[in-house]
């Protein structure tokens, strides 16, 4: 399964490296990826842990950058 969620708020290309780089690290991620430029991350999971791998996600990025607001896109 494919989420994407946009980052509004996101105003650091290193801060999206490191969200990136910790969303990987989670247990069940076959993919992520972080687009600075579009405020866009992107997962992929199996259909059954996406719900908590987006919520441990959305922890990780206000984790990085504090003021970032994580919306589910698809």
């Amino acid at each position: 399964m494919k989420a994407v969620f946009k980052l509004e708020g996101l105003d650091c290309a290193n801060c999206a490296a490191k969200i990136e780089n910790e969303v990987k690290k989670i247990p069940g991620v076959e993919e992520a990826s972080v687009a600075f430029m579009t405020q866009k991350m992107t997962i992929v999971a199996d259909d059954g842990r996406m719900e908590g791998i987006a919520t441990e996600a959305a922890r990780i990025a206000k984790k990085v950058e504090g003021d970032v607001q994580v919306v589910r896109l698809k």
